[in-house]
């Protein structure tokens, strides 16, 4: 039974008047089992996150995104909703929500929480009627189908997390859709009742007083109604970040099962309610063989999505070439669209060792950050992220993540990057939890906690703190355009254009020196305060290893 509860702060008095507030805007990442135990059971919660809301604020950062807290049977770890309305125990309750919230707006922060609406829990309540017949008031509410005449599925659509996307159903005798797990079967979006009761569960969070969304797989909210097969994809390189090779996910076009044109118009109804709502926003994750062309036709034309990310910087190895190849990829297509970049997340291996190997050095935490917030765009920081914390090593033995378990361990899953987050390295399960939590604290983190980085004025923990407050005093960083300039191999290096002004921003992320030539910019001046080495030599920009320069190029340094 939903619990019904009158928000705790109003919602006119909880949002600003700018409704562009989210441009450029720094949001924090928190994936709640794994970021504070308030009540000893090894989990992560909501009351543990409010406890630790004064720590984000003062990361300097503007939102904060929360991973899904809802009513699960946890078999995707809370992906897998069976309430769109209820809390989960494991995590609290509302009126915790509530006071995260509260105290969230108190801090100056916004709040955007995980919406899942491409799929459920197969407990959910929906799907327990779709299932029990062909022909009652939610028969149609899944993805039902026939088989083929030898039995076998109607089509040859894969699921992400390995096998055939088809479920088998004795009950009705059919088959159902499942993108994921064979425990999340997919909605039926061209179903006018389904789309009908999905904006009412987004209208339930908005009139609690969140100020937007991440909307969870939003290219896969419908299907081809034809259920045509995928074409296989071919020799040609890939271009779908988003799986690993192991994965036959990948070795189809993924024409026919997701990333449909019906998807556009339920995208603008759904950013029709939310501009009802007043300076609201929403972040949507694209996996995708043209990622970058569907993030731009989400964003674009005021009447979608805000911003979206895609995979192209989360799988890969992260390097300058690939860094600039994306950006230029985007911007030649995304028109007025928005970008948010990631460089990391609950769904992909830690940056710091994507980047830096087994040794990644704090120099290297400091550069990437400075990247990620300097493209034109918003940015996602993942939490830990500002504190250089590498991939864990998670044993099979010890694993959660049902991906990793199916396809280890040519592919260890998102484990790695979901372990507990450090607090201080003195106390227990590093001062996450009292007591034995879900995935391992791992001992490479433990050196990199929050209490040892509070003591070290140089820590990257520090650095992300200056960084972002000097970033605030840089509107080009923010808000203006964006042109790559000639650069070595390691290095990315471009100018943010904002009322004729150019930012200039050179940033090595190799372990070399590198030295920067830079012409037809006229007087380039350094500007100080931001934190990374770097140095200004006659016409040249001189980086030591993972360093970083900062100046106006035709106008006086600040």
């Amino acid at each position: 039974m939903n619990e019904t509860l009158t928000p705790a702060v109003p919602v006119a008095a909880s949002r600003t008047t700018d409704k562009d507030w989210w441009r450029g805007a720094v949001i924090y990442q928190i994936y709640p089992r794994s970021f504070a135990d308030s009540n000893g059971d090894g989990v992560g919660d909501l009351r543990g996150i409010t406890r630790r809301l004064d720590y984000v604020a003062s990361l300097g950062v503007d939102a904060i995104w929360v991973s899904p807290f809802y009513r699960s049977p946890m078999r995707d770890f809370g992906y897998d909703i069976a309430d769109f309305r209820e809390v989960d125990p494991l995590f609290g309750s509302l009126a915790d929500f509530d006071e995260l919230l509260a105290r969230a707006h108190a801090l100056g922060l916004k709040v955007l929480i995980d919406q899942v609406l491409s799929h459920t829990s197969d407990e959910h309540a929906w799907f327990r009627a779709s299932r029990a017949s062909r022909d009652n008031d939610r028969a149609d509410w899944y993805v039902w189908a026939d088989p083929q005449a030898d039995g076998t599925p109607p089509n040859n659509w894969l699921s992400v997390f390995g096998g055939s996307a088809w479920q088998w159903d004795a009950r009705r005798r059919q088959y159902y859709l499942h993108n994921f797990l064979a425990s999340q079967p997919d909605l039926n979006l061209h179903h006018p009742a389904v789309q009908a009761q999905l904006l009412d569960d987004v209208r339930f969070w908005l009139d609690r007083g969140v100020d937007g969304f991440r909307f969870d797989a939003v290219n896969f909210y419908f299907h081809d109604r034809a259920l045509r097969s995928n074409p296989a994809w071919g020799d040609e390189p890939r271009t779908d970040h988003s799986t690993p090779d192991s994965n036959p996910y990948a070795w189809q076009r993924h024409l026919h099962d997701k990333t449909q044109p019906e998807n556009l118009d339920f995208l603008r109804r759904l950013r029709a309610l939310m501009d009802a709502y007043g300076a609201t926003t929403s972040v949507g994750e694209i996996g995708d063989d043209n990622a970058l062309a569907v993030m731009a036709d989400y964003t674009s034309g005021g009447d979608k999505l805000h911003m979206a990310y895609t995979f192209n910087l989360l799988r890969d190895e992260l390097d300058a070439a690939h860094v600039r190849n994306v950006v230029e990829q985007l911007q030649a297509g995304i028109g007025d669209g928005w970008p948010c970049w990631s460089i990391g997340n609950h769904d992909a291996p830690r940056v710091m060792s994507r980047v830096g190997g087994e040794h990644a050095p704090p120099e290297l935490a400091k550069v990437l950050l400075a990247m990620l917030v300097s493209l034109r765009g918003s940015a996602c920081l993942y939490q830990g992220e500002e504190l250089g914390l590498p991939e864990a090593e998670v044993p099979f033995e010890a694993l959660q993540d049902p991906y990793g378990i199916a396809f280890w361990p040519e592919y260890k899953g998102r484990d790695g990057c979901r372990t507990p987050m450090p607090w201080d390295d003195q106390l227990p399960h590093g001062g996450f939890s009292s007591v034995t939590p879900w995935l391992p604290m791992s001992p490479r983190h433990l050196p990199l906690a929050v209490s040892r980085q509070e003591a070290d004025a140089n820590s990257p923990l520090h650095f992300a703190r200056r960084f972002l407050a000097w970033r605030r005093t840089q509107p080009a960083l923010a808000k203006g355009e964006l042109r790559f300039l000639p650069a070595p191999a390691s290095c990315v290096v471009f100018a943010r254009r904002l009322d004729a002004t150019d930012l200039v921003v050179a940033l090595n992320i190799s372990a070399e020196p590198a030295c920067i030539a830079l012409t037809g910019l006229g007087t380039l001046q350094a500007l100080s305060g931001h934190g990374l080495s770097g140095a200004l030599v006659g016409d040249h920009i001189e980086l030591p290893a993972y360093g970083g320069f900062f100046g106006l190029a035709g106008g006086d340094a600040a």
